[in-house]
């Protein structure tokens, strides 16, 4: 009878351990190499920015993942769009796209520029406007720095329907838009203009500014309008309170305000040197030689230094004023017509000697 030998059960578990060793091993380095390839597509630098240290991404409203990819793209400021495009899938940033204004950092790695697209953390933007006369003229400026573009923010600030929700119509809407520098979301519309401006007016005018208004028989709208025919008569910030002096002598004696500015406004150009006696007869509310009082609204949007102007205005017992003959933009003021009509010949004289005939 034949005995077989015993079987070596270490030599069997031997070549099996070190196969299983060996397989493992290849495992865990490639689980190690595919952990790293990720680690390295979530974290390493994705932004680089030739010469500056950040660059400003617009991303429009209703724009689709694939449009942010291509400004991206034509940017050229993110080093791998594919590493970008894996990582702002997974993170659901591709269903998920927020308008706005964003900076991205020079060196930004692929996970801070997906959080900062996909959790909407934009950068607000300066706008800064004065010394602005016509709603056109607003419209382009504020056009360039926010989303809304020039035809809609003219429109709105013509359509009485969507200022009446703020208490204004398209005469007084120039009170309530205070030239400042204001930070503001680039992807706001020309309704979320009207909306911050509105926040920003009911600030200006606190209690403060609303009891020297009062004290002076003005409403803040009334202040602002009367702020905008002193804008147009002098360039000299020192003489506006005095100038708005003399105008508040005039309404608390219930006479014409008889300012040319008014006439220019009606007549569309306010770069005109000078008002002839035909202007003064066209038929307008906003004719002050013709009607009492002061007109509907503003002739332009006023300026802060104008509104306190009116607040704080000089008191005194002039009725009358003229520019002065130097033509260095400051006034004669007159307490009586004799002595102002002196002045304004002296004016009129200098003209014709400049050939200033209009």
């Amino acid at each position: 009878m034949a005995i077989k030998p015993k079987t070596n059960l270490k030599q069997h578990i031997r070549p099996t351990f070190f196969r299983f060793v060996i397989i493992s091993a290849v495992i865990a380095v490639i689980s190690l190499i595919a952990l790293h390839q990720i680690r390295h597509k979530i974290f390493s630098a994705n932004v680089e920015i030739q010469g500056e240290d950040t660059f400003s991404v617009y991303i429009p409203t209703g724009a689709t993942f694939s449009e942010v990819v291509g400004l991206l793209e034509l940017s050229g400021v993110v080093k791998n769009i594919e590493n970008f495009k894996w990582l702002a899938e997974k993170k659901r940033y591709s269903t998920n796209v927020k308008a706005g204004h964003y900076v991205l950092k020079n060196g930004m790695t692929n996970n801070e520029l997906v959080n900062l697209l996909r959790g909407g953390f934009q950068t607000p933007v300066r706008l800064t406007f004065s010394n602005v006369r016509t709603k056109q003229q607003l419209a382009g400026i504020v056009s360039k720095v926010i989303e809304a573009d020039s035809a809609s923010i003219v429109g709105i600030l013509n359509d009485n329907d969507k200022l009446s929700d703020f208490g204004f119509d398209t005469a007084t809407i120039y009170s309530m838009i205070i030239p400042n520098t204001y930070e503001m979301w680039w992807n706001s519309d020309a309704y979320d203009f009207l909306k911050r401006m509105n926040r920003e007016y009911n600030n200006f005018w606190n209690e403060k500014r609303k009891e020297k208004a009062q004290k002076a028989g003005l409403s803040p709208v009334e202040v602002s309008t009367l702020a905008s025919i002193v804008d147009e008569e002098t360039v000299r910030e020192d003489e506006k309170p005095r100038v708005a002096g003399l105008y508040i002598n005039r309404l608390n004696r219930n006479m014409r305000l008889q300012a040319d500015p008014t006439i220019k406004f009606v007549l569309g150009d306010f770069t005109i040197n000078r008002v002839l006696s035909k202007d003064l007869k066209i038929d307008s509310p906003y004719n002050t030689y013709l009607y009492a009082g002061l007109p509907p609204g503003p002739i332009r949007f006023p300026s802060v230094k104008g509104i306190e102007a009116v607040l704080n205005f000089e008191k005194h017992d002039y009725l009358y004023m003229c520019a002065k003959d130097d033509f260095s933009g400051y006034h004669n003021f007159s307490k009586t017509l004799r002595q102002h009509n002196i002045y304004a010949a002296r004016y009129r004289n200098a003209l014709r000697q400049r050939r200033i005939w209009r």
